[in-house]
């Protein structure tokens, strides 16, 4: 029982990004993530008529291919989820439901819907689009990406905030100038949904609809001014929390005078 945990041990740490002078995981980590960049270039491939009929089995193979080896280790991540949360009663229902691990699951599903399920071909080409979520897979061994992926997280209270604000501000502007302007541009301003149309690119600066009224004009230039603030505030607080996480990162590490590679600070009990 030892020896098989410990080989599920050394599983799960050959599949986790590796940690330094670990080449063998390093190896696995560059595979998949060549495998990965593969993936999005045969997606492109194959965007062209030419390259999609005359290389249409090599596509095939290739998609099969990476079918199983992303199949292999989602099931290996999920048969080692108890080292990745080791304080959870439930390691393996708590990975099933993690980000990453649905991100996993939605890469690999459209090719047994398309392969053993019979579907027809404009819905096989719509489940072909999901394979661009490998590409996002990518986000567990590059360190930016990792940054991006905890400030949306940490920020993301912040963030849906202002996503609320400015869907309601966009229903209120839009209402108001759907009875503004029915009356004289009936086929612009047909219905409040329609309206939202040119809320959203008022908002943005992006309008291609335009009121002809004069109360339609006067709150269409409040709501671009209001629009400027308000887009502008998501892009503040990501900002806020790009900095909150690049700060304490540059206080530990320090450049070597000699070779200038960045090496970590030490420590010291104290805290200094």
């Amino acid at each position: 029982m030892k020896r098989a945990a410990l080989s599920r041990r050394r599983i799960f740490e050959l599949i986790e990004r590796a940690k330094s002078r670990d080449m063998e995981s390093a190896i696995i980590d560059n595979f998949i993530i060549i495998l990965i960049c593969l993936n999005a270039a045969a997606i492109i491939a194959e965007s062209f008529n030419a390259v999609a009929l005359k290389y249409a089995f090599a596509l095939r193979c290739f998609e099969f291919f990476s079918a199983i080896i992303f199949t292999v280790e989602y099931f290996l991540r999920l048969w080692t989820a108890d080292f990745k949360f080791p304080e959870s009663r439930m390691p393996h229902i708590r990975y099933i439901f993690s980000f990453l691990a649905i991100l996993d699951l939605f890469a690999i599903l459209p090719f047994y819907f398309i392969f053993v399920l019979k579907v027809n071909l404009s819905f096989a080409g719509i489940l072909r689009l999901f394979r661009l979520l490998r590409i996002l897979k990518i986000t567990r061994y590059n360190d930016s990406l990792i940054i991006i992926a905890k400030v949306f997280k940490g920020e993301k209270d912040k963030i849906l905030m202002t996503l609320f604000v400015i869907c309601l501000m966009i229903l209120i502007a839009s209402s108001i100038m759907f009875h503004i302007e029915n009356i004289v541009q009936p086929d612009k301003f047909s219905s409040i949904p329609a309206t939202m149309w040119w809320a959203v690119g008022t908002f943005t600066g992006n309008a291609d609809v335009f009121p002809v009224t004069i109360p339609g004009k006067i709150l269409s230039g409040i709501i671009g001014i209001l629009g400027i603030g308000l887009v502008a505030l998501p892009s503040g607080i990501i900002c806020s929390g790009f900095m909150k996480e690049i700060e304490p990162e540059k206080k530990e590490k320090i450049i070597c005078p000699h070779c200038g590679k960045t090496i970590r600070r030490i420590k010291s009990e104290t805290g200094k």
